[in-house]
């Protein structure tokens, strides 16, 4: 599995050029005008992860897979979005898709570029997005509250946990806290996510600053920093502009170009590294003369459903998983060292599966 990260923010932010740069294409039209997105744009980026590369070339694999992450270029926000103003019904339709969102931040000055509140302030931007999500959540809830009535009434089991979970959304939304700060039982955690209310959803900050002050931030980051240090949400220091430079040159040159700047890696980096702990996510491989591969999971996850991100057979027929850590297959010089040196494990239905771990799986058909 990879994960669906949705860019959102007010028009004029930097979110298209984020984006483009992002993706290394030229998909999103980034315009100095409101709503310059008009269709939200998907693109694929490779989760770049230097282990792939060394345990390909150990075994001598023909072709390496990185893991995949999807960023969703989605139409820029204005206040009264949850009542239909701008493009507020797709922005809040197209949001329900994503598995977290990335809430991008103007924290630059730049009399070139105009702000569609006249005033550059991110955290009264993060507040103007957050509260037109939890006004769309509390219409949802409410009409949702409604119809489970007639089922409330005949002792439905399921409309009963709905009612549970919808009213403790509810109640944390009037008090003015998103619904990802209610706490949900393990049991629950199924029943919960269906319920897609929009402000359950993960949260990252990206903090869209200057060139010059990509490697340190400002008063403006530094505000926004704060505001999530009380939310413990995460945030994430990138220039649009610098990620756009990087997006045109070769490897080599672009290290060369982060070198010049102050930076040891590219925004992108930085961003799919905080997503991955934002969703408590973790990558396994599979390697061999064909392919070496990367695998994203969920932390915690066992071996027959890692097995079924492969295939839905090997998590069927699981029989066991032959294991290797990752720094046992590097000192090891591959399967067969590491094999000799006794640091393969043959791994059961209960094994939890560790990041960095090499698999082969073995299954009935």
């Amino acid at each position: 599995m990879g994960f669906r990260m949705g860019i959102v923010g007010l028009p004029n932010v930097g979110k298209s050029t984020l984006f483009n740069a992002l993706t290394r294409t030229a998909a999103a039209q980034a315009a100095n005008f409101p709503f310059c997105t008009i269709e939200p744009n998907v693109g694929e980026v490779n989760v770049p992860d230097k282990r792939l590369d060394v345990l390909a070339e150990i075994a001598g694999s023909q072709n390496i897979i990185p893991a995949r992450m999807t960023f969703v270029d989605i139409a820029g926000l204005v206040k009264g979005a949850s009542k239909g103003e701008g493009l507020g019904n797709q922005f809040l339709a197209n949001i329900r898709e994503t598995d977290a969102i990335a809430h991008v931040l103007r924290c630059f000055e730049d009399g070139d570029i105009t702000h569609v509140e006249g005033r550059v302030d991110p955290v009264a931007d993060a507040e103007v997005i957050e509260t037109e999500l939890m006004l769309a959540d509390l219409e949802s809830i409410e009409k949702r509250r409604a119809n489970l009535v007639r089922k409330l009434k005949g002792n439905d089991k399921e409309a009963q946990q709905q009612e549970r979970l919808l009213a403790a959304a509810q109640a944390a939304i009037e008090d003015g806290r998103p619904a990802r700060t209610v706490e949900v039982d393990a049991e629950d955690l199924k029943a919960w996510k269906m319920l897609q209310l929009l402000t359950s959803k993960p949260v990252l900050y990206v903090c869209n600053v200057n060139e010059e002050d990509a490697s340190k931030g400002n008063a403006f980051s530094a505000a926004v920093e704060k505001m999530a240090a009380e939310q413990g949400a995460g945030t994430v220091l990138i220039s649009a502009r610098i990620e756009e430079e990087i997006s045109q040159l070769d490897a080599e040159e672009a290290e060369m170009f982060l070198g010049e700047m102050g930076l040891e890696e590219a925004g992108l980096d930085r961003l799919i590294r905080a997503g991955y702990d934002l969703l408590h996510l973790e990558t396994y491989f599979t390697v061999g003369p064909k392919e070496a591969r990367a695998w994203t999971i969920k932390q915690g996850t066992a071996a027959p459903q890692a097995a079924g991100v492969i295939h839905g057979d090997f998590e069927r027929g699981f029989i066991r998983a032959e294991t290797i850590a990752y720094d046992d297959y590097v000192s090891g010089k591959g399967e067969q060292g590491a094999k000799e040196a006794g640091k393969m494990r043959a791994e059961g239905k209960s094994y939890i599966v560790k990041d960095g771990d090499v698999l082969h799986f073995l299954f009935n058909t």
